[in-house]
């Protein structure tokens, strides 16, 4: 039950909704909600609902993320004069609803009020459980901002946050990614009959035809449109046992068959698979936000980084998905057993899709670009978001070590060449460039 067999599970689905139900038993604080306390509850409950939600593959996540950030970024920065909207400069954001002049708002209302809404939206096709976790959060958390306010401010701030929540609503509707039909598997879909071409590598029929395929052409966020990131080709298909293609097979083939304990680990900490993780660009969002709660970050530092975080993990997918399906290339595996080992399985399930860049070296490169450029080189953090899954807290020295360690797991887990990996990370690094070029903090 791994891999993306697209079963539900690993926690109880359950976690999803005592989650939401006990935040609603806790007792209420003596001081008003603060806006830090609003958006770490929302976060935490959208980290559980993406793993229970069924079209919630690792690019539909970051798409979710990418609003989610940009929706609490703008709820914030529409009552502050040190900030700067991002209408004008992510592709197709139109300027946002303004305060009304002259009234009193409560900020932790604006934001809870967006997060609501936007959360309903975009995990409407969640299950009932994860259906009655968004109504009990809802609830508790417009019960604990409103308390202590004037009923007209409460009114006044949360019809705006919803304001602020539709138009950066009506704005995803536009971008190719909002509507996932099949899981995201196309019904109809032509295998390319080459050689080196990708094949399916697994045997349930959903995964016959490959995962996304128009994904690269959805409307990127803050990367411009076409393929600014674009990639040089991977090395060319050869089954000659002299070239350079057999070459990368074979290192493949020889690392996965004497891997060490601890790359076994380190390919299963990274793994992020769909409906039974947060996957992998939810889990550089379980990062920040571990640093956020660690270091007291305020909230226009917090929302300052889940956007611009969001932003270059969507972006990833979508130059990511675009070369995938470009180049189209075969999976190691494929590979392997037709030249080398007819019976050799990988350490972890390859993922139905082409191989060529590697998503995790993409989206983690691209993230670690955001998260140095906010906090420096060298900031040393721990992870323990896999815990409750069993797997071990782990420490980094850098975002950058971290991204370098998620993009090799890959080659560890015996399902990406190594040219994916390099080529990917470099395309990361492109990628998220544009997200920290974005103008936030004044």
């Amino acid at each position: 039950m791994k891999g993306y067999a697209f079963v539900r599970f690993l926690r109880p689905l359950t976690a999803t909704l005592c989650l939401a139900l006990s935040l609603s038993a806790m007792p209420a604080p003596a001081q008003a909600a603060a806006p830090q306390e609003v958006l770490s509850n929302w976060y935490r409950l959208v980290l559980e609902l993406v793993r229970h939600t069924p079209t919630y593959t690792p690019p539909v996540a970051s798409r979710a993320f990418a609003y989610l950030g940009v929706m609490s970024y703008e709820s914030v920065a529409s009552g502050r004069s040190d900030m700067q909207t991002l209408a004008g400069q992510l592709n197709g954001l139109s300027p946002l609803p303004a305060r009304e002049a002259g009234g009193d708002f409560d900020e932790a209302a604006v934001l809870d009020a967006a997060l609501t809404a936007g959360a309903k939206a975009l995990f409407a096709n969640t299950g009932p459980t994860g259906q009655r976790a968004l109504v009990a959060m809802g609830r508790k958390q417009e019960q604990r901002v409103s308390e202590g306010l004037a009923p007209e401010v409460m009114a006044r701030s949360a019809a705006y946050g919803q304001a602020v929540a539709a138009h950066i609503l009506a704005w995803a509707e536009t971008d190719g990614g909002a509507d996932i039909v099949n899981m995201g598997f196309p019904l109809d879909y032509t295998l390319v009959d080459k050689p080196g071409q990708w094949v399916p590598t697994s045997k349930i029929a959903l995964q016959q035809k490959p995962l996304l395929p128009g994904w690269g052409q959805n409307r990127p966020f803050a990367m411009p449109a076409g393929t600014p990131c674009a990639l040089p080709p991977p090395p060319a298909y050869s089954e000659d046992p002299t070239s350079a293609f057999y070459a990368q097979a074979k290192e493949v083939y020889d690392i996965k068959n004497n891997l060490t304990d601890e790359q076994r680990m380190i390919a299963r900490y990274w793994s992020d698979d769909a409906m039974l993780s947060n996957t992998p660009p939810g889990h550089w969002i379980a990062i920040a936000q571990q640093i956020a709660a660690r270091d007291s970050l305020p909230i226009e530092r917090q929302v300052d980084v889940l956007a611009r975080l969001g932003v270059a993990v969507a972006d990833g997918f979508v130059g990511c998905w675009q070369a995938k399906y470009q180049y189209n290339l075969l999976r190691p595996i494929t590979y392997i057993r037709k030249l080398i080992d007819p019976k050799w399985e990988t350490l972890l399930i390859s993922p139905p899709f082409p191989e060529y860049p590697s998503g995790h070296s993409t989206q983690s490169s691209a993230a670690a670009t955001v998260m140095t450029a906010i906090f420096g080189d060298n900031f040393a953090f721990s992870d323990g978001s896999g815990v409750d899954d069993g797997l071990p807290e782990r420490s980094f020295p850098s975002f950058e070590a971290a991204a370098h360690e998620a993009a090799l797991s890959r080659l560890y887990g015996g399902i990406h060449f190594r040219a994916a990996i390099d080529r990917g990370f470099e395309q990361g690094a492109c990628i998220g460039a544009y997200a920290v070029a974005l103008k936030t903090l004044r």
